[in-house]
């Protein structure tokens, strides 16, 4: 499977610039709340993640009612996919498990010449679409979407659902998972893995219409969170601002990892996340990245024959990784002449 290139790397000892990991770890209140429920572990939650669902319930405006939470984001978009899945529009390149768990799926391309942006006012969804995917901020390119024309698409397709993956949300975007309550056909995801850095964690939700988001509560495990687990995402969700000084810091990474690339002669897009699209060409990205991996540097070609096979996501690593990475890329990119 093509999303297994997303994984595996949980053990790779050097510099991970693959996952779209964070590089920074959890805030010190995350792990102090994990810890002091570790003891306690021998008790389960409260059902369906109830203090969770409070927090994310005053902080987006709907009510808990209309809140899934489960062990990371992808198992979420597994169920809504296996209800709504049947004829899948995707805005592409995209998230890679996508393509994987639609029964079938036509895409609009997002083209490298226009920087991978697109106008939703001017999409146009396909006759008998069951869900319509917008990832915002995109991945694997880091760019957003103006959301402003989404409640016009709502009205135009009322028989498509849209699904709003907000997994970079916490980087930059609109978010509009406090429209959920008015619109019967929008679907809003998110994680908890990727500027709040508890990938390893795994927690994850969603804001659902009354009905489905019954449907996936009813029929899922009503403990879906260990202790620890929730402890620490109520606690950075209580820090907020914390959050948004740290992801300044990371896109600032970013953007001069990004800038030092291009010096070397590699082809960088624009993001507003702390990952972004790189294109090495004339070089082959799975060679670059082979011969990257030798030096215990962790990255992979994006593989999406439409781009071509230069074409590799880099996601920022802290300061210090990043100058050993650059020094291993010129070295492999002067090698390769």
């Amino acid at each position: 499977m093509t999303s297994l290139l997303e994984k595996g790397g949980g053990a790779f000892a050097g510099i991970k610039m693959l996952l779209c990991e964070n590089p920074l770890p959890p805030l010190d209140e995350a792990i102090v709340a994990a810890q002091e429920e570790l003891v306690r572990s021998n008790y389960y939650t409260e059902a369906y993640s109830a203090p969770l669902r409070r927090v994310l319930s005053e902080q987006i405006g709907v009510p808990e009612r209309l809140i899934h939470v489960n062990a990371g984001s992808e198992l979420i978009l597994r169920q809504l996919f296996g209800r709504l899945g049947q004829r899948v529009h995707l805005l592409t390149p995209t998230y890679v498990l996508f393509p994987e768990i639609a029964e079938s799926y036509t895409e609009t391309r997002l083209l490298p010449q226009e920087n991978f942006s697109f106008d939703l006012a001017k999409l146009i969804v396909p006759p008998e679409t069951t869900l319509m995917v917008i990832v915002n901020p995109n991945n694997p390119n880091g760019g957003t979407f103006d959301m402003r024309p989404l409640p016009d698409l709502l009205a135009r397709y009322p028989r498509t659902h849209f699904l709003v993956d907000e997994a970079f949300v916490g980087m930059a975007g609109q978010s509009v998972a406090s429209w959920v309550r008015r619109y019967r056909n929008l679907l809003v995801t998110r994680t908890l893995s990727k500027a709040h850095s508890l990938a390893g964690f795994r927690v994850g939700y969603a804001i659902l219409p009354e009905p489905l988001a019954d449907d996936l509560n009813h029929n899922n495990d009503a403990y879906p969170l260990a202790r620890p687990s929730e402890a620490a995402a109520v606690a950075t969700l209580r820090h907020e601002e914390k959050i948004r000084a740290r992801a300044v810091e990371l896109r600032g990474w970013a953007e001069d990892l990004a800038g030092q690339l291009t010096t070397i002669g590699v082809k960088t897009y624009p993001s507003e996340t702390y990952f972004f699209l790189a294109d090495v060409a004339p070089h082959d990205a799975s060679v670059v990245a082979a011969k990257l991996r030798e030096q215990s540097i962790l990255i992979k070609a994006l593989n999406d024959v439409m781009l071509g096979p230069g074409f590799m996501r880099v996601t920022t690593a802290l300061p210090a990784d990043n100058r050993r990475f650059l020094d291993a890329m010129r070295a492999v990119l002067a090698e390769a002449y």
